[in-house]
């Protein structure tokens, strides 16, 4: 890419135009679009000392003149970490409308509250009409992202509407905020105590490794936040959700599988009530089960990145949990969908396409009784939407089993996960769980 020459450059110093050009101009092949206006249109905070440019904080500054102006190499450093995040496009988060009121914001100084102003324009009258325009003088970006490029509408039913963005512009949005909110607050700390605030506190930088992971660069410092270190295993998650300041306590761990974004809830195992370990919004959406309803799931395409891609990370968050570590389970749902997606993998029939064979339909898989009595619990894995109405039931498969066949393929899979179970860990077990309720409505977007 050629050098932009920027006019009125003084001592490393652009104007704030001078900036949204170069900005637009960096990352005009990212694979996160990027928007103008960044330095320049609401929310952008420029005459408040920063703007946010994805999950990097670029301090402003007051320049000769009265002009407020930035450092070009800031940009530069943002447009490049920008750049080395990978995006699944078909890998989407739902982001709203949930059920119920938001809720109010306990820190009005930090502006970017993505999610909500996303919702609240959106059901504006005439709000996707109006954002795929992109009206002239609301151009609204977020953190320098322009999320109108990649937002997705659903219609369940015919009636409720949902949006969605893909996972990767979810976390990024998620850190901006997180960022956003540390420097908010070290920059009041630095006031109140008499010091000029001059430089933003330094955060990891997040890039993507030839796997597509997120990972921390080690050029960076190191954050504030702190990597979760069992700290609350074995409690029961009802009676750690009720103590005061646990929300505040998990919000200071980074996401346990991921382990880059903030953590902002606390995911708990529904069937034997114990918590696992504090995630983030993306983490924790992308391992709820799509209920369709209490007793029936449909096999998303997600699970291969539960099963296959992140299997390790993924099968020693779930037995974080004692009572499936004890049982080498994992909770009813989710075993479900293992026995559909891996175990009955072979079952599914096919059907021709342009490009060879294509799987038949969508897979489900429903189960009558409960885990709670596995001698009367079976499993039935159907294929729904079959081009020619065929295939409806592929196998039928008793609890037991189902536990039998998970066990071996978790010996093979994560020899060391695998490892750390066994029924020789039940003494310390409460002899009876206490019932917890599963949200099969998926209104919400949290467990937490």
């Amino acid at each position: 890419m050629s050098e932009r020459v920027i006019p009125g450059r003084t001592d490393g110093l652009i104007t704030l135009g001078a900036a949204d050009a170069l900005w637009v101009d960096l990352t005009a092949d990212s694979a996160v679009p990027t928007a103008s206006g960044a330095f320049t249109c609401p929310p952008a905070p420029a005459r408040v000392g920063y703007v946010l440019l994805g999950g990097h904080v670029v301090t402003t500054v007051r320049a000769s003149g009265g002009q407020w102006s930035v450092l070009e190499a800031e940009v530069r450093r943002a447009a490049a970490e920008l750049n080395a995040v990978g995006m699944d496009r078909q890998d989407l988060v739902r982001i709203g409308p949930f059920r119920g009121a938001p809720r109010q914001e306990r820190n009005e100084e930090t502006p970017l509250r993505w999610r909500r102003r996303i919702t609240r324009e959106l059901q504006e009258p005439g709000g996707p009409t109006r954002a795929a325009r992109r009206e002239v003088g609301r151009p609204y970006p977020l953190a320098g992202i322009d999320w109108r490029q990649i937002l997705v509408e659903r219609t369940r039913d015919g009636t409720q509407r949902t949006w969605w963005l893909p996972r990767a512009v979810v976390r990024l949005l998620d850190a901006a905020e997180h960022t956003e909110t540390r420097w908010v607050q070290a920059a009041r700390t630095r006031h109140q105590a008499g010091a000029a605030v001059t430089e933003p506190p330094s955060y990891p930088r997040q890039a993507r490794d030839a796997g597509g992971r997120q990972t921390t660069s080690p050029q960076g410092p190191t954050a504030s936040l702190r990597p979760y270190d069992k700290e609350l295993e074995g409690q029961l998650y009802s009676v750690l959700s009720r103590k005061p300041g646990t929300s505040r306590r998990v919000a200071g761990w980074t996401c346990a599988v991921c382990r880059t974004a903030p953590a902002t809830v606390l995911d708990h195992c529904h069937e034997h009530g114990y918590v696992r370990a504090p995630l983030c919004q993306s983490c924790n959406t992308l391992e709820r089960p799509d209920h369709l309803y209490s007793n029936d799931i449909r096999v998303a395409n997600r699970y291969t990145r539960l099963f296959h891609t992140d299997t390790d990370d993924w099968l020693r968050h779930w037995h974080r949990c004692p009572g499936c570590r004890a049982r080498t389970t994992l909770p009813l749902p989710h075993l479900a969908a293992w026995t559909a997606h891996t175990a009955c993998r072979s079952l599914r029939p096919t059907h021709r396409a342009p490009r060879g064979r294509t799987p038949c339909g969508v897979l489900r898989v429903s189960w009558t009784g409960s885990h709670q009595a596995p001698r009367s619990c079976l499993l039935t894995v159907a294929v729904d939407f079959c081009p020619s109405g065929e295939h409806r039931v592929l196998a039928r498969v008793p609890y037991r089993e189902a536990a039998e066949r998970f066990g071996i393929w978790l010996a093979e899979t994560a020899p060391a996960v695998a490892a750390a179970a066994g029924p020789d860990r039940l003494d310390g077990l409460p002899a009876q769980f206490r019932p917890v309720i599963v949200d099969t409505s998926g209104e919400g977007p949290a467990l937490f």
